[in-house]
């Protein structure tokens, strides 16, 4: 009775330690490390317009490629005296990242952004109630709805299901400042066009963006940072726009066994536009994200909130992404 006691506490100690291990491990050394969530920012006129992102202030090793390939579904709600904006956006994004040289990097990116019908009211709705968030009037409306009203600049738009919100282009290129082991900083310039031809948001326009990227590692923490500033002149758009705004955003990431990364971050955007005194405040996103890592490629699954300002920010947002490096 005793050595089957001790025989299953063993067995029961082997298996638990097996886990421990299997969690807790080191990273395996051939895995890269890809840097922050592939992302864009969701909220209204941000998601529309050229936003900086967060990116690693590392390089890529000298002639290496990154693709990557990703989609988001969001959902958009506000609701204020002056504006009203009830809506879904789907995003498809796809661009390739080729590092030059030791110290100049290139990456080319192309977007598209739809009124879809994704239907993420009900989980928005199902998400609030589970932690007793104030739903800010969303359960008074209609679910599923495509609407946006701003009196004031005449702007009234409905069943706009199936337009083109956005269809952009954008070339960045980083340089290298500082670069050693553990951290490192880069800079870098964006050129972003986005050209609808036709529909209610049809628009085309030139924006620029200027940012700094540091990034810092420490074992298993990754911590990056950045801080931008986007330069736009006469956007042809539903309403003015500010002519130079700033941004700025930080990220954790934590590397548990070999192929589980879990990530953390938090994206400031200026308010984009004085036309309202909520889309004249800043827009505040969070995202948690889980990173699985393969080889030389990895699967990226993000959920985006909104915190602070819920009339200038998306409800929320999901994105699933592929990453690929030769």
């Amino acid at each position: 009775m005793v050595d089957c006691c001790a025989l299953n506490l063993a067995k029961t100690l082997l298996i638990g330690g097996s886990l421990c291990h299997f969690v807790w491990a080191a990273p395996t050394a051939t895995q890269q490390d890809f840097g922050p969530l592939k992302t864009y920012a969701q909220s209204p006129l941000q998601s529309t317009s050229l936003s900086p992102q967060l990116r690693s202030g590392f390089a890529l090793p000298a002639d290496s490629l990154e693709f990557y390939a990703n989609t988001t579904a969001s959902s958009i709600w506000a609701e204020t005296d002056e504006y009203r904006a009830d809506y879904y956006q789907s995003t498809f994004s796809t661009g390739l990242m080729w590092q030059i040289t030791e110290g100049w990097q290139l990456e080319l990116d192309a977007s598209w952004r739809i009124a879809l019908d994704t239907h993420l009211d009900n989980l928005t709705m199902g998400f609030h109630k589970l932690f007793g968030i104030d739903p800010n009037g969303r359960d008074n409306v209609p679910r599923h709805s495509f609407e946006i009203s701003i009196p004031e600049y005449d702007v009234a738009y409905s069943d706009f299901k199936g337009e083109t919100l956005s269809r952009t282009f954008t070339l960045y290129s980083g340089w290298q400042v500082v670069d050693y082991p553990n951290e490192s900083l880069s800079i870098g310039v964006s050129l972003y066009y986005n050209y609808v031809g036709s529909g209610p948001f049809h628009t085309h326009n030139f924006e620029q963006a200027l940012q700094l990227n540091y990034s810092y590692h420490q074992a298993r923490h990754r911590f990056h940072a950045m801080f931008g500033g986007v330069y736009r002149k006469n956007p042809a758009a539903l309403i003015p726009y500010n002519e130079l705004t700033y941004a700025a955003a930080a990220g954790w990431q934590y590397q548990f066994n070999g192929p589980h990364r879990f990530l953390l971050e938090y994206h400031f955007y200026e308010g984009a536009s004085e036309a309202t005194s909520a889309l004249s405040q800043a827009s505040n996103e969070i995202l948690t994200g889980y990173r699985y890592h393969f080889s030389s490629s990895v699967l990226e699954l993000i959920l985006t909130e909104n915190v602070f300002n819920m009339d200038n920010s998306p409800d929320v947002a999901i994105t699933l992404g592929y990453r690929q490096r030769w």
